[in-house]
């Protein structure tokens, strides 16, 4: 008959510190091969997806949202007609092209020549809500478009915007993936 090997309480201790370094040690790999893996992740809007919702302005968990319009210059075609541009001088709103146009007056021009301006977003002023870029897209070449911007967002776990979009234009990417734009690269 085999002789069964009695435990002292020493090599109990010692059995049981060894095992917890094992599992501690383990549970440290996993988590840093995760971390490795994953890298840090934003969310990503898609433009080419965009609806021009209006949902990005009021879903966000920020009192003004993340989403802000950009400027794509190498697409502008410097339009004497922005679709989102409201003239400071405008004595009525009757046409009900306003609908289209920019409710914080967050677009401003500047004259170049005749007939060509260039816009620029008071990104400030913008609360994302697209009917800038709805407006550019539909009566000018899409180069105001709607993006993250990152130095705003929280980075939510469940970005609330993204499970309200109705074209699924949200993704959680590599923040070393640069911003998409439709078009040309910014």
């Amino acid at each position: 008959m085999a002789e069964k090997k009695q435990y002292n309480r020493r090599d109990f201790i010692n059995n049981s510190l060894r095992a917890g370094i094992a599992v501690s040690l383990a549970g440290i790999t996993v988590a840093l091969t995760t971390r490795a893996l994953s890298g840090k992740s934003v969310w990503q809007l898609n433009p080419a997806k965009c609806v021009q919702c209006g949902r990005c302005a009021t879903s966000c968990i920020l009192e003004t949202s993340a989403v802000k319009c950009v400027h794509v210059y190498d697409m502008c075609g410097y339009c004497d007609l922005c679709g989102g541009y409201l003239r400071p001088d405008t004595k009525e709103l009757n046409t009900a092209a306003e609908n289209q146009l920019c409710p914080t007056s967050a677009i401003s021009r500047k004259y170049i020549e005749e007939p060509f301006f260039e816009y620029q977003i008071i990104e400030e002023l913008c609360i994302g809500c697209g009917k800038c870029v709805k407006g550019c897209g539909a009566f000018g070449n899409g180069s105001l478009q709607l993006q993250i911007n990152h130095k705003l967002c929280v980075n939510c776990n469940q970005c609330a915007i993204a499970r309200v979009c109705p074209s699924e234009a949200f993704s959680l990417v590599s923040a070393s993936d640069a911003y998409l734009y439709q078009g040309k690269k910014m």
